[in-house]
């Protein structure tokens, strides 16, 4: 992505504002499709709390950006590369006249907080089913300061130090968004521990339509995404659209070529996964590799993300909804294969291993992954201990045993679930009018 520009004089260009426009409101969906997609692969009783645990995000992660994550992420450097500054405090000096090189300046902030949002929704699958609500409220907007806008700044913020002094490349979000959420994802998994039951109970996907609908509209959604950060309706969105499009088939393919020869069957989850799978990993590359390298990179994706969501049981750790295995994995393979497809006709300049690159961009790819990894790791692992000592991090095992759904938001999601024919529910969780009986 370009750096912001804001030139009073400038005029915006009505055919690359309305596809950011509509770029804008594909982004904003995938976080309700996220919210279907870990929705539908939780137990019946926590549904609604996986689902409250996305839409909440969006409302927490804007007020936060409005108030100062803009202005820190893309303001002018303040601090070597580090951050940006506080001129643009409460969207302050930014009126319907400016512009951030051919689109209102205000579309980019918005197209740039549909990022945020969905990158601080994407760490609850790794701790579902048995998060304190309140807490959750506390953590999103603090990771959100904390950890993705001093990030987003060293990638594409004006002086960011990864773009503008590492040189590493980044298209649309594999350092920011998925690998920042998968690092973050796992802090958080050591800090609250494995769920009840982890390695003994069978804890499935409770509705796989709900998963597959969920998938669908996130990979809907990543057109905006990719394509929408090339800023303008032209070539390079066209091929970052179509970059998008092959590596999630590709990533699909390569999941179920894995479960054929590894289980015998070919599974819905594993074709929602795979093809999510490849659309991280192009994140990155999908502006900086050909067609080629992208089918390359999607089935790379699909075929290691596969495995890799098995390792929760080797080092033992509780990633709920495979945040780990599919996110960070997958956006550690699409941002270091830059480093071995990038082509110049993409990049406008740098280019891979196999196109005559050398190592050189590998490396710079390497150093970038290592060093938002690290960051992202560390600083949601000190935030998350200290919400767990100030007010607890972790739900109650009464809590958990018995659902989030009924005991944090006093509702359920089936009829037929926990208060049609389960075991008897103290009516201290239920809300007023849960506690009225219907008429016979």
């Amino acid at each position: 992505m370009e750096t912001t520009v804001i030139l009073a004089a400038a005029h915006a260009d009505t055919g690359d504002t309305a596809w950011l426009l509509a770029a804008t409101a594909l982004v904003l969906l995938m976080t309700p499709g996220l919210a279907l997609f870990y929705g539908g692969m939780v137990r019946t009783k926590s549904v609604l709390n996986m689902l409250m645990m996305s839409f909440v995000s969006i409302a927490l992660v804007t007020v936060v950006w409005l108030a100062a994550g803009y202005s820190l992420a893309f303001g002018d450097d303040i601090g070597g590369g580090l951050i940006g500054g506080l001129k643009h405090v409460g969207m302050a000096g930014i009126g319907p006249d400016s512009v951030h090189g051919t689109v209102p300046t205000l579309l980019f902030a918005t197209f740039q907080l549909t990022f945020a949002i969905i990158t601080a929704a994407l760490i609850s699958g790794a701790i579902a089913d048995r998060v304190k609500f309140s807490a959750w409220l506390i953590f999103v907007p603090v990771w959100a300061l904390l950890v993705y806008v001093p990030v987003t700044h060293w990638v594409w913020g004006p002086g960011g130090w990864i773009a503008n002094h590492l040189g590493a490349l980044d298209f649309a979000g594999g350092l920011p968004v998925e690998i920042t959420s998968g690092a973050s994802g796992l802090a958080l998994c050591l800090v609250l521990g494995p769920r009840l039951g982890f390695k003994k109970d069978a804890m499935r996907p409770h509705n796989l339509p709900m998963v597959m609908l969920g998938a669908g509209l996130l990979w809907f959604g990543w057109f905006g995404f990719n394509a929408g950060s090339a800023l303008g309706a032209n070539g390079l969105a066209a091929a970052a659209f179509l970059n998008t499009l092959a590596a999630g088939c590709t990533g699909l393919l390569g999941w179920l070529f894995v479960e054929q020869k590894r289980d015998g069957h070919p599974t819905t989850l594993g074709a929602a996964s795979g093809a999510v799978a490849g659309l991280v990993a192009i994140t990155p590359s999908c502006g900086a590799v050909s067609l080629l390298g992208a089918l390359v990179v999607g089935l790379a994706a699909g075929v290691v993300c596969s495995y890799a969501v098995g390792w929760k049981f080797t080092f033992d750790y509780d990633d709920s909804l495979d945040v780990v295995g599919v996110h960070l994995v997958g956006g550690v393979i699409g941002t270091l294969l830059i480093g071995v497809f990038a082509i110049g006709t993409m990049t406008g300049g740098p280019e891979g291993l196999l196109y005559g690159g050398g190592l050189a961009q590998l490396g710079k790819q390497l150093v970038a992954v290592v060093a938002v990894a690290a960051y992202a790791f560390l600083v949601t692992y000190g935030i998350g201990k200290l919400i767990d000592k100030a007010m607890g991090f972790r739900a109650s095992e009464e809590q958990e045993h018995t659902g989030l759904d009924l005991t944090v938001h006093a509702e359920t999601a089936y009829d037929h679930g926990v208060l049609g024919h389960g075991a008897p529910v103290s009516s201290s969780v239920l809300s007023p009018a849960q506690k009225v009986k219907s008429p016979s």
